[in-house]
């Protein structure tokens, strides 16, 4: 059989051989798991025992794998890892040590046939002793027979609070039904902070929202948009009656003709609309509902309301309100815009 060790690794004196033979059983013990109703030794452990690398070791199992059947060994699945609480120092990008796949554990008589496969001194000794060890675990087993149910009831005790643990943290972090009411409930409100989303085709929707901001307010309507057009008039439809209306533009590219607002002020005449020029000094778009009051509200948007679900684009509310006020202040003061 072919020798997995280096030459200066092998056991090749009587003292070697009597030294490991005081290993602690007790350590051995520690390392024995009952898995899949099989009493095994995972590869690292064993390995180190015989004093070879555990790639070697799985190597030569691998090299005479018909010897290996599955009551003789198998690879863990992630969730035995966790549920034995099995450490695995895993291998990391561009970092050498650690390993890159889940342990292979093997039962005494996979630990037996190992011996077979390397058939070395250190590893003849270490499987003795390991053996040893297996025997001693099962002669305990039948010997207190009665009280295993004892111990298994432990085992599952210590299980159980650990999957406990696992399905508490899934619990904090699921939404409830009550949750979900509460959450319903914020949208049919319209003293919830909303935020808007629209993908590109959906005008409708677009529409729809900036007539459910424009219902909002109590008292005044501020629009700050440099690309107005009659689709702006006609949103602003859905306000209530006697809120004031101020539309802050520039009006670039006269997308409003005042032909356009005559016909609307004629058909609307309860929709009083008055306009004040920007100077130039915007780019984004805004609504400020009820400025200066309890109810103030301020939107960005990012679209014209004319221009909105064309493409994609967002309407959101403002964290900070208070720094919007002076530049509101700055432009309440500016020249009226003659269409």
């Amino acid at each position: 059989m072919e020798n997995n060790l280096p030459e200066h690794e092998n056991f090749s004196s009587k003292n070697e051989l009597e030294l490991f033979e005081s290993t602690d059983k007790n350590k051995v013990k520690s390392q024995i798991y009952e898995i899949r109703g099989i009493r095994v030794m995972l590869d690292r452990d064993i390995a180190a025992y015989f004093g070879v690398t555990t790639g070697n070791l799985n190597k030569a199992k691998n090299r005479n794998i018909e010897r290996f059947p599955e009551n003789f060994c198998f690879t863990l699945t992630d969730q035995e890892i966790s549920l034995f609480q099995i450490g695995i120092p895993m291998q990391t990008k561009g970092i050498k040590g650690g390993r890159s796949n889940n342990p292979t554990v093997y039962s005494e008589h996979g630990l037996t046939m190992l011996t077979s496969v390397l058939h070395t001194p250190r590893a003849i000794a270490a499987s003795i002793q390991i053996i040893n060890v297996f025997v001693e675990i099962a002669h305990y087993v039948r010997q207190n027979a009665q009280l295993i149910p004892y111990q298994e009831l432990k085992l599952l005790q210590s299980r159980q609070d650990l999957l406990s643990k696992k399905i508490q943290g899934i619990e904090d972090s699921m939404v409830t039904k009550t949750d979900v009411i509460k959450i319903i409930e914020d949208f049919s409100n319209n003293e919830i902070k909303k935020d808007f989303l629209f993908l590109n085709g959906k005008v409708v929707e677009a529409d729809l929202a900036y007539q459910q901001i424009y219902a909002e307010a109590k008292e005044t309507i501020f629009v700050i948009d440099n690309y107005i057009g009659l689709k702006t008039l006609v949103l602003l439809k859905a306000a209530k009656k006697d809120v004031k209306i101020t539309i802050f533009s520039d009006n670039i590219h006269h997308g409003l003709h005042k032909k356009e607002l005559d016909d609307f002020t004629k058909e609307y005449p309860h929709i009083v609309i008055s306009f004040k020029k920007t100077n130039g000094i915007l780019h984004d778009r805004y609504i400020i509902l009820d400025f200066g009051t309890k109810n103030e509200k301020i939107y960005h948007c990012g679209a014209s309301s004319k221009d909105a679900g064309n493409k994609v684009c967002s309407i959101s509310t403002t964290a900070d309100n208070a720094i919007y006020k002076p530049l509101i202040e700055n432009l309440l003061s500016t020249p009226e815009l003659v269409l």
